[in-house]
């Protein structure tokens, strides 16, 4: 058996492949943009962008890694809810007007029942269920311990129990086993080792948001809920639609890069000289569930400059971090330390934000594609270095290097995120208000 396992992760905007050995350690990584991404409608995806990716990720990762071309088993986890018809022809996220409002399990059977019509010989599959069936294994619904079934989506796999054996395509060796990860988030989580009462991740991405872990509720979790890798602890919160988005279309407005916007933003003193970034570009999620919302900035001059709303959106999406986690406190779940992972995780200015405005201190690992390791870590339960998830216990599972940094309190950002909880309430009773009058 090779001593090398590979991860897939099937994110929104690229699809990235990780290989590691027995101790967890990173061996090399490749990420592969989608082709042609910018042009899709709201919502929709090729699943033929995402098939050339993989296989380029997974090409140029054996250059670096040749073990990887022939690894002991292959993972694959990503972004969900996402649903593709069996055909390979179409595919919708959960930026699809379908998807509003619902919970995971309610969206994925909602998209597939605006895609069914136009594909009746097909049936639906989750996004890495479309990529392992592609690669040689059978139909079948990759679930999370503890995630409920979805209707006709064929028989249930385990993340991290070998869902068949590779055909020989893509550059995969012939018999590699295939073996299902999750959804993206969950993959991170475990990665992550959040799974102590307490920690949490945000997972970071084009869209972003947080999950704590805390004690194990009697039944299995609804919505976003999960459990968690280690038996008795659930994992609890929500997702945001824009966080990596939100500093993408700033760069596209001003033609500068992301990297120049940040360092001009390092510059410009926490409360971004009062101006304020609700981002809110696909509507919202956790905690207002409204995606009639949209991104606003308020309180800027004549004078206000680039770096300015750069930093204002940076901050603007730890506040909504810090809406989640105000929640979730309400209910009794608290936040004591939490991981970042992600391309925002690259950023020490948005990590440091993140810190200060949530007050308490935020890891930074040495390896932030988490949700890749995720599913690197169920090829590799798969082949019995570590336990499945929901049957060890923490600490079973290689942690990578980590940096921490610690929060500054500073009283501006008290004052700017109850600014921006006001702001965003008047955006969402201005709303209601305007829909009542359209529809009267």
């Amino acid at each position: 058996m090779a001593d090398v396992v590979v991860g897939i992760d099937l994110g929104t905007g690229s699809a990235r492949a990780v290989a590691i050995d027995a101790d967890g350690a990173v061996l090399g990584t490749a990420s592969t943009p989608y082709e042609g991404r910018e042009h899709w409608a709201v919502g929709h995806a090729d699943p033929e962008a995402w098939r050339a990716a993989v296989q380029s990720s997974l090409e140029r990762l054996a250059v670096d890694v040749p073990e990887a071309a022939a690894p002991a088993a292959l993972a694959v986890g990503g972004q969900s809810p996402a649903v593709v018809s069996s055909d390979g022809l179409d595919a919708l996220t959960v930026l699809h007007a379908a998807a509003d409002g619902a919970s995971p399990h309610a969206a994925h059977q909602q998209l597939w029942d605006v895609l069914r019509p136009d594909h009746p010989d097909a049936v639906p599959l989750q996004a890495w269920d479309w990529i392992l069936h592609a690669l040689g294994a059978p139909l079948q619904q990759g679930r999370w311990p503890g995630s409920p079934d979805l209707e006709g989506f064929g028989p249930v796999t385990v993340t991290g129990t070998p869902a068949g054996v590779a055909s020989g395509k893509w550059g995969v060796a012939e018999g590699t086993l295939l073996v299902p990860g999750g959804a993206d988030a969950y993959m991170a989580f475990w990665s992550a080792g959040v799974d102590t009462p307490g920690r949490g991740l945000d997972p970071g991405g084009r869209t972003g948001g947080i999950g704590v872990a805390a004690p194990a509720a009697a039944d299995d979790p609804t919505d976003y809920g999960l459990r968690s890798a280690v038996t008795g602890v659930d994992i609890v919160g929500g997702p945001t639609a824009a966080h990596g988005l939100a500093v993408e279309w700033w760069a596209r407005m001003t033609s500068r890069t992301v990297e120049d916007l940040l360092d001009a933003a390092a510059a410009v003193p926490p409360g971004s000289g009062g101006v304020l970034a609700l981002p809110y570009f696909e509507g919202e999620r956790a905690p207002r569930w409204n995606r009639n919302l949209r991104a606003e900035l308020s309180g800027m001059d004549s004078a206000t400059d680039s770096a300015q709303v750069m930093r204002a959106l940076l901050e603007g999406c730890a506040y909504g971090l810090r809406h989640i986690v105000d929640a979730l406190a309400a209910e009794g779940t608290v936040l004591t330390e939490m991981m970042v992972a992600g391309s925002p995780a690259r950023s020490p200015l948005w990590c440091q934000i993140k810190a200060d405005v949530l007050g308490v201190p935020v890891e930074v690992p040495a390896f932030p594609d988490l949700a890749a390791l995720g599913a690197a870590f169920a090829a590799g339960a798969a082949v019995g270095w570590w336990p499945a998830p929901c049957v060890g216990k923490s600490g079973d599972w290689p942690l990578g290097e980590r940096t921490v940094v610690e929060p500054h309190p500073n009283p501006v950002y008290d004052e700017g995120y109850a600014r921006w909880v006001e702001l965003g309430d008047a955006q969402v009773d201005r709303t209601a208000r305007w829909s009542a009058e359209e529809h009267a």
